[in-house]
């Protein structure tokens, strides 16, 4: 097991870089203490594949310095980390049976024959491999060999860190779920530190104690599932984590009004104050739709808006409504009230956010 310290780090692929665009990774500090469970979240092209092959050793970075537990590894090839990857696509041996593809890489650091089987079947009993320890790799199903790709990583003892880049893309569906919390007993068991990388938020937050987000080359929020919901610090965060994601209003200072286009916003005093006292234009309001209510009659502090749809999911409803020229979105509990298409929407004053620059500012009671 190990800790791993991410310094100054930044990469790119770029032979003249310019600018920070150019960068596939911009400069960040990060930690991934010994032990933890630890997803990577973001969407596609934002950096997350790149981060981990330069942990893993398979890129080296263009600036700063990879740590495991304080030593620089920089130059290390992968097979002197003593790390594990799992990919997203399974990398077995199709000539070999199961057991000799889990056995492998205990054959390959000398492992003496009678530690070897009952490792094997230690991990096999755990990934639900026994039956299928005899017969040939090349004949079992995605689902089975990425299995075993996961079982590969599993047998050593010696591992630092296991790597997950998206190992569930080729699973069954109705199979991600059982093998996500199959990882997580793994964890508990074993207590290896793990970093699994992937786009979904659920495959995050049922695999990680901690999750980072990544957005544009950069860890933007790292925090536990519940604070990336409550308290998102930076938009993307917000926008991305939570379904449907959160609301943005583009706010500005008039008159000691908050304005929202040309309506005014009904605001607590601390966020008057707060934005009054913001040099920036780009100053936003976030509002999750759980804490949007509809209302089918006009009262105070209500804003007139349009229903555009509404979408009954069975416990929840989603209503997505026009407002200034913009849609949002509610999400109203099971057996909300009727409404017709000229709705009145209020926002819990709790639970507004204030963003600056697209950053979380804290604002004081």
């Amino acid at each position: 097991m190990a800790e791993i310290v991410l310094k100054r780090l930044a990469h790119t692929y770029s032979a003249n870089p310019q600018s920070p665009e150019d960068y596939a990774i911009r400069q960040m500090e990060h930690v991934w203490h010994q032990g933890g469970a630890y997803a990577l979240l973001g969407p596609s092209g934002c950096g997350k594949s790149t981060l981990l092959n330069i942990i893993s050793g398979l890129l080296e970075p263009s600036e700063g310095d990879v740590l495991f537990d304080g030593q620089r590894v920089n130059e290390l090839p992968p097979e002197e980390r003593n790390i594990a990857q799992v990919f997203q696509f399974p990398v077995i041996y199709d000539t070999m049976t199961v057991f000799d593809n889990l056995a492998f890489p205990l054959r390959n650091i000398n492992v003496p024959h009678h530690r070897i089987t009952p490792k094997v079947e230690e991990v096999a009993d755990i990934l639900e491999l026994t039956p299928l320890l005899k017969r040939k790799a090349k004949g079992l199903t995605a689902d089975e060999k990425q299995k075993v790709s996961m079982g590969r990583g599993l047998v050593r003892d010696d591992v630092s860190a296991i790597l997950f880049d998206e190992p569930l893309t080729v699973i069954d569906p109705q199979l991600k779920w059982k093998l996500r919390r199959k990882l997580k007993e793994i964890h508990q068991r074993f207590n290896i530190t793990m970093i699994y990388v992937t786009h979904d938020q659920l495959e995050a937050s049922t695999f990680a104690d901690k999750i980072a987000v990544m957005y544009d080359g950069q860890v933007v929020q790292f925090g536990t599932p519940q604070e990336l919901f409550e308290t998102p610090a930076h938009t993307f965060v917000g926008y991305f984590i939570g379904s449907p994601g959160m609301n943005f209003l583009n706010v500005r200072h008039h008159a000691g009004e908050i304005m929202f286009g040309e309506m005014s916003l009904p605001m607590p005093t601390r966020f008057v104050e707060a934005i009054a006292n913001t040099d920036s234009a780009n100053v936003k309001i976030g509002i999750r739709p759980e804490f949007v209510s509809v209302h089918a009659d006009k009262r105070d502090d209500a804003l007139p808006a349009r229903k555009c749809q509404v979408q009954d999911l069975g416990t929840y409803s989603i209503v997505t409504f026009e407002l200034g020229g913009q849609t949002f979105k509610a999400r109203l509990a099971e057996g909300h009230p009727d409404f017709g298409d000229d709705i009145h929407v209020t926002f819990d004053p709790d639970q507004l956010g204030l963003f600056v620059d697209d950053y979380r500012v804290e604002v004081q009671a």
